[in-house]
């Protein structure tokens, strides 16, 4: 029998989940809005936290924030982890919640090279593999991993131009940068119909010390899309992707493809 979560204890994670997404931290009424539940209930659940330091305040914003309690419980974790592990551990976190097909892309010259999936488990889903190529321009992975490129490096990468592989996809350079500049604004890539027909997909870049080293997607039949389910892996996309940039970043974790493929 599948029993139901512990609230108490759900609350205590929930809290962790939140402020491990952000180096900003958060005031205990945003705490308390964003996991939806009244200030009161947490406080002492805050405050306890505080105490034992696995949370702080931050000195310059009066927020909390991540305490050195939780950071040595994460870092005797990573110790057995390698970074594509966690990072897998984001996009199954991301599919249990969406229901939706997860998958993490590289950019391979002027291709998306796919290097793990996590399935849906709906019936019907995106049938693709890992190890496949896809032309980036006409994937929303590709778009992320392209969204700094400038319009003469979009000529240089593609100088035989851009051909069609579904009725949506670009085949003009100087529309396809456009969308770049707006998803360079963003941080969130689309695609609809542009590599497969019937199939809608929502990408965000991650990246290392200001450079994009890989993107992470999220895969939708477009006869299941809703705006709500659209919200929903969009805000999962962008905690997922704080929470390996924030990794990446704070313990200076080298990655490049050999690293992600070993």
């Amino acid at each position: 029998m599948i029993q139901s979560e512990h609230r108490p204890t759900s609350r205590v994670l929930d809290i962790l989940e939140l402020l491990s997404s952000t180096s900003d931290g958060y005031t205990l009424t945003e705490i308390a809005d964003a996991i939806g539940t009244p200030k009161s209930t947490i406080f002492p659940v805050i405050h306890t936290m505080n105490q034992r330091d696995f949370i702080s305040i931050s000195k310059q914003t009066s927020k909390y924030i991540i305490g050195i309690n939780t950071f040595a419980v994460g870092s005797s974790y990573l110790q057995n982890l390698n970074s594509l592990n966690f990072i897998k551990e984001e996009m199954k976190h991301i599919v249990d919640k969406s229901f939706e097909t997860c998958q993490l892309g590289i950019l391979d010259k002027g291709d998306v090279l796919y290097i793990a999936k996590i399935d849906s488990l709906e019936p019907i889903r995106l049938i693709s593999s890992v190890g496949k190529r896809l032309p980036a321009y006409c994937t929303a992975l590709g778009k992320a991993l392209l969204c700094d490129y400038s319009i003469s490096d979009l000529k240089t990468l593609y100088s035989n131009g851009l051909k069609s592989y579904a009725k949506n996809t670009i085949t003009n350079l100087n529309v396809l940068h456009n969308q770049l500049v707006n998803i360079h604004e963003s941080n969130i890539a689309l695609e609809c119909e542009e590599s497969t027909n019937h199939i809608k997909c929502i990408a965000i870049p991650v990246r290392k010390d200001n450079k994009i080293v890989l993107a992470i997607s999220v895969t939708i039949p477009i006869f299941r899309e809703t705006p709500e389910k659209i919200e929903l892996i969009t805000k999962l996309l962008v905690q997922a992707k704080n929470k390996i940039e924030l990794l990446f970043n704070s313990l200076n974790i080298d990655i490049n493809a050999s690293t992600l493929l070993t």
